[in-house]
């Protein structure tokens, strides 16, 4: 084993995580380029742009549950996520690449339909990104013990996806989408491809007398934790996804003033552009920054669980935040620092808090199950489209968000913290 690895250095944990910023740079390009590009170039309205995000979350719901269970039993080409990893990045790369070229795709394979030749490269896209990101969150379970190491290791993974995805927005904004979306393509070639040749996987995964157990079946999975860890996490990601597709509307006519989605001129959706991409930009600053600086050395105080209830909590009054004064550039930017809060914890505590509840031996299979969490929830925000379009005032995106995080936040309160109850059991053991 390569000896950064076997120490659990600080280059170790940065390489680990360099697989994930992959699929999550290829994330934020999506985020910030795929309905603003769809609107402003194809003039695609809010329900054709849902239609198109749905591919997203149908992708994940074949992609990660069916690579995940396969990536549990095979071995080959040097590793057990490794082969997806490296064939998932560079499909993801190649979609990229097709992004702004939707049209002349179309015209070659002569479809007149762009709203076909749109969801099949967003499909395709979201596939390969899904092919991947189980893999790569299951990779740092497979090469970390349980704990406070697992912790940091989905930490670090958070503070360097977050650090490009910071990158990639403030590309968006300040330099062009479209040079976002071609820089993107080879960064996530690159990231997916080099780091696999540093991370040596363990044959063999961790023993099963290991794996925690339920006090009264036995079992290596507590399901029912597991289920009300998912549960809580679906309402996150009603509202966060509602934020991500729909913002760009929000800001054109709550924040500039256009009345409908009419073609305006280059400048003026350019402009839709930079605030769209400084927004998020603001927002996955304050994501990478809080997990290993705040969010790690809180959890080991009040725990993990806790902790991410609080951070869910102010991002829900963030979102209220918004809907009562967020009317201007300023005031969006700023309230976008609040929900950072809870997007570091959204994209870091989860993984941690749910791998400690399933069987080792299964992990990708349970990384795969879990993002069901994420992608059914997606599926909801994407048939929003109508309903928001028809409404008067795009403030209703922010209430949505709202009370989807209020309700999370509650639902986090009936979980329990696996770890904290296994210390304060070998607490209790020792003193007997």
């Amino acid at each position: 084993m390569l000896s950064f690895q076997k120490k659990l250095t600080k280059p170790f944990f940065i390489v680990l995580s360099l697989p994930a910023t992959a699929m999550g740079f290829a994330l934020s390009v999506q985020i910030a380029a795929l309905s603003w590009i769809l609107n402003t170039k194809f003039g695609f309205n809010l329900e054709e742009i849902g239609y198109v995000w749905i591919a997203g979350p149908a992708a994940g719901i074949l992609g990660q549950v069916i690579v995940g269970l396969i990536s549990d039993k095979v071995w080959f080409w040097g590793g057990r996520r490794r082969p997806f990893i490296l064939v998932g990045g560079t499909i993801a790369a190649l979609m990229l690449l097709a992004l702004p070229n939707i049209d002349i795709i179309g015209k070659a394979l002569g479809i007149e339909e762009m709203i076909g030749v749109a969801i099949a490269v967003a499909l395709s896209l979201d596939l390969a990104i899904n092919i991947s990101f189980n893999p790569t969150r299951s990779v740092i379970a497979d090469v970390t013990p349980r704990g406070d190491v697992r912790t940091k290791g989905y930490t670090w993974m958070q503070t360097i996806s977050g650090f490009f995805g910071v990158v990639a927005y403030l590309i968006g904004a300040f330099v062009s989408n479209y040079i976002l979306i071609y820089l993107g393509a080879g960064l996530v070639f690159l990231f997916s491809i080099i780091p696999t040749f540093f991370i040596e996987e363990p044959q063999k995964l961790i023993p099963e007398d290991e794996v925690i157990e339920t006090n009264n079946t036995g079992k290596k999975t507590n399901s029912l934790a597991f289920l009300k860890i998912c549960i809580a996490h679906a309402f996150t990601w009603v509202g966060v996804q509602t934020m991500f597709i729909y913002t760009f509307s929000y800001i054109k006519e709550n924040i500039m003033g256009f009345a409908t989605l009419d073609q305006l001129t280059n400048a003026q959706n350019n402009e839709i552009g930079f605030i769209t991409g400084v927004s998020f930009a603001v927002l996955n600053t304050v994501g990478f920054l809080l997990p290993s600086l705040v969010l790690e050395p809180l959890s080991k105080r009040i725990g993990r669980v806790k902790t991410h209830m609080l951070c869910i909590a102010i991002m829900a009054m963030g979102y209220f935040l918004i809907v009562m004064f967020g009317h201007t550039q300023a005031a969006l930017f700023g309230f976008m620092v609040v929900l950072g809060i809870g997007w570091a914890a959204v994209v870091s505590l989860p993984f941690a808090i749910m791998s400690e509840t399933v069987d080792q031996n299964k992990m990708g299979l349970y990384m795969g199950l879990f993002n069901l969490s994420v992608v059914l929830p997606q599926l909801v925000a994407s048939y929003l489209g109508g309903f928001i379009d028809q409404s008067e005032n795009k403030n209703v995106i922010f209430i949505i968000s709202a009370i989807c995080l209020g309700i999370s936040a509650a639902l986090w309160l009936l979980v329990k913290d696996q770890t904290t109850e296994a210390s304060l059991q070998n607490e209790v053991e020792t003193a007997h």
